[in-house]
């Protein structure tokens, strides 16, 4: 099976450069990863490099300052660089005549949206509007839907998480699986074979029933899984969640429904 990875960060001035994670993919038999910029970075020239240094290992998810009169134009340079993505959040709107400008070049350009935000935003009737207007636009939630771990007081209550997974009932709207860290406690004191309390979160199956495995990709968050359940746990024990699945459910959610989502762009 291959194993593509929907959600990294790299950089030389902050969380870890990409050498970093190419030795995390290479323990753990990761074929690809996308590289997501981190919210509020717009110099994306770093992610390119990497691309250009290892093409078959790494596309690219950028950011633009959307506030920006001409965030469409640079979005349109972005993609001519070979830009697979664009990170926006939920509540993203453009300033002047049309709120969703950036929206529908992203679309124009054939842009996947990696949507990042709070469940609350993802829940709202502005975010469920907005998906349906720019029908050929492919937008994938991060996170779950959520932005917070486990415990964290921002975390989403089972039905806001219900009332996000309902936008399953748009088909351009697919979701990011995280590692469990995310969205399990960790038992006092770990041990094995599960270091998470039990019994574990019904999210992922909820997920899946609202999604299914064409519309669900696994992402790892490195490296802020690290300080969670760390790299390897967030694909084994994800990968474990799933173990009834058919061979053909594990193959789309741990490989080429991200692989499709986020191609290399020359």
């Amino acid at each position: 099976m291959r194993i593509v990875d929907s959600h990294c960060h790299v950089s030389q001035d902050w969380y870890e450069p990409v050498e970093s994670l190419l030795f995390k993919m290479e323990q753990n038999g990761v074929d690809k990863a996308v590289l997501i910029q981190m919210g509020g970075q717009y110099d994306n020239a770093y992610q390119f490099e990497c691309v250009r240094r290892f093409p078959q290992r790494f596309s690219s998810v950028v950011g633009v300052n959307t506030d920006r009169q001409d965030a469409p134009r640079i979005l349109e340079r972005l993609a001519d660089e070979g830009a697979s993505g664009v990170r926006l959040s939920a509540t993203t709107r453009s300033p002047g005549d049309d709120p969703l400008a950036i929206w529908r070049t992203a679309a124009q350009l054939k842009l996947t949206v990696s949507c990042h935000g709070k469940s609350r935003d993802f829940a709202s009737p502005d975010f469920a509007e907005l998906v349906p207007a720019i029908p050929q636009l492919l937008v994938v939630i991060d996170h779950l839907g959520t932005i917070s771990a486990f415990g964290d007081p921002d975390f989403p209550s089972l039905e806001t998480c219900r009332k996000v997974f309902e936008l399953a009932r748009f088909p351009n709207v697919y979701i990011k699986v995280p590692g469990l860290g995310q969205i399990s406690r960790r038992a006092m004191p770990v041990a094995g074979p599960s270091p998470f309390e039990q019994p574990i979160t019904p999210l992922l199956e909820m997920a899946y029933d609202a999604f299914g495995a064409h519309r669900m990709m696994w992402g790892s968050d490195f490296p802020t899984v690290s300080g969670r359940e760390g790299y390897r746990n967030a694909l084994r024990l994800t990968m474990e969640q799933f173990a009834e699945k058919s061979d053909r459910d594990r193959g789309l959610i741990f490989g080429e429904v991200a692989e499709s989502a986020f191609p290399v762009r020359g």
